[in-house]
């Protein structure tokens, strides 16, 4: 209770911007929470296969991750407000146009052009936060933010699978309930831009001089020099790369592996991917705790590598329980990393760089997922439901490892 009294006090005392901003995400989220779990199984209903889902993740993806480094450097010299309204309006105009075209140019056109929208989103998001408080809140701040777009996702993705299943009960048909169901998600996240033109912006000016006059004098120091800051981008950006090529084998499909592998129905799809944000939003809000008692870093290469037996008993496995448990303890183990992340890269970076160091760490993920989209489909088209499946989390695994040990050599030494 005094846990929770601590969350209530510390949401009033936040400004009106944050608060609106925090609005905007839950709308936008909700509909890529409905987008995120049932437009691949759209698109296996519409009678395409594997190869056609893996096509469209990894063009979308590669598309969000060519955007990236524009928005960035746009983010760092215009108004990020301006970009997120635009982004919010489009990302929901394409989700829509989603929903009813079906032939394969339409979806790659379609998937395209959400992916270039939904990247302003994902750059933006974290410096727009950090120039609107103390540097003193950042973690806590991004713990929140982090645990919020998760609990807006599970009422996308929750809220999608069961409203598709409730229609089929009137006798609508299944591809005509999903349509339904994307294009209220569409409607969401076109609607996310309102709060945002409430939102006051001042000058990059005021956001530098707000910046500085948050940090006590006794801990200012000097703007680190050009090349460390793009010498540390690059090695966020090569762990991120590494966890993106092993996210991209495996995150996009969960839900094609439960229907495929233990054939669920979409709301029980739904239910599990929610819960899976739930317990990720209990373990962000729990991160910031065990940062401060073991040091940043350690705690998130803990995060990632106790997610791995949980990870490798979901791809071995062939009991639907044990499936979802150690699913929901990898998907909370894993992420709960994402919010410190954060705060460590932008904590190490100059204030005139943090948009395209955010740029750059998320074109290396999403590049990692544009890549493994063909790779995922071809190994499970030729080893089957099983097989494939537990190669790919096998390979997703060793990546894990192989990012975790890099991140803990690259930067637990200059933590101390």
């Amino acid at each position: 209770m005094r846990y929770i009294h601590q969350v209530i006090k510390g949401w009033n005392n936040l400004s009106l911007n944050i608060k609106l901003f925090f609005l905007a995400n839950i709308l936008f989220q909700i509909g890529n929470g409905m987008f995120s779990v049932l437009y691949n199984l759209f698109i296996q209903d519409l009678g395409y296969g594997d190869v056609m889902n893996g096509k469209v993740i990894s063009i979308q993806s590669l598309a969000t991750a060519l955007m990236f480094i524009p928005v960035g450097l746009l983010g760092d010299r215009t108004s990020r407000k301006r970009l997120l309204i635009i982004g919010a309006m489009f990302s929901g105009l394409a989700f829509i146009g989603r929903s009813f075209f079906e032939s394969e140019l339409s979806l790659l056109s379609f998937a395209v052009v959400s992916g270039l929208f939904a990247s302003i989103f994902q750059v933006l998001a974290i410096p727009f936060l950090a120039e609107s408080i103390p540097i003193q809140q950042r973690l806590r701040i991004f713990s929140y933010y982090s645990a919020l777009v998760l609990a807006s996702q599970v009422l996308g993705s929750m809220g999608g699978g069961m409203m598709a299943d409730f229609l089929q009960v009137f006798g609508i048909s299944r591809i005509t309930s999903l349509q339904v169901v994307l294009t209220t998600g569409g409607i969401a996240t076109f609607a996310a831009f309102i709060p945002l033109l409430f939102i006051v912006e001042s000058s990059k000016a005021d956001q530098v001089t707000k910046g500085s006059e948050s940090v006590p004098t006794v801990h200012k120091s000097p703007t680190p020099p050009l090349n460390k800051d793009f010498k540390l981008i690059g090695q966020f950006a090569l762990v991120q790369l590494i966890i993106g090529i092993g996210s991209g084998l495996v995150i996009p499909y969960l839900n094609l592996y439960f229907t495929n592998r233990f054939s669920v129905s979409l709301s029980a799809v739904g239910v599990l991917i929610s819960l899976g944000q739930i317990m990720t939003i209990i373990s962000m809000l729990i991160g910031p705790t065990l940062a401060a008692k073991i040091g940043s870093v350690k705690a998130i290469v803990c995060f990632q590598l106790l997610s791995l037996p949980f990870l490798l008993l979901t791809g071995f496995t062939n009991i639907l329980t044990i499936a979802a448990i150690s699913f929901l303890f990898r998907q909370a183990l894993m992420n709960a990393a994402n919010p410190i992340q954060s705060t460590v890269l932008i904590d190490r970076v100059s204030e005139s760089n943090r948009g395209i160091a955010n740029s750059m760490t998320q074109t290396a993920f999403m590049l990692g997922w544009a890549l493994m989209g063909p790779v995922q489909s071809f190994l499970i088209t030729t080893y089957g439901h099983y097989w494939g499946y537990a190669i790919t989390f096998s390979i997703t695994g060793a990546l894990y490892v192989i990012a975790a040990s890099l991140y803990y050599t690259m930067f637990f030494p200059i933590s101390k």
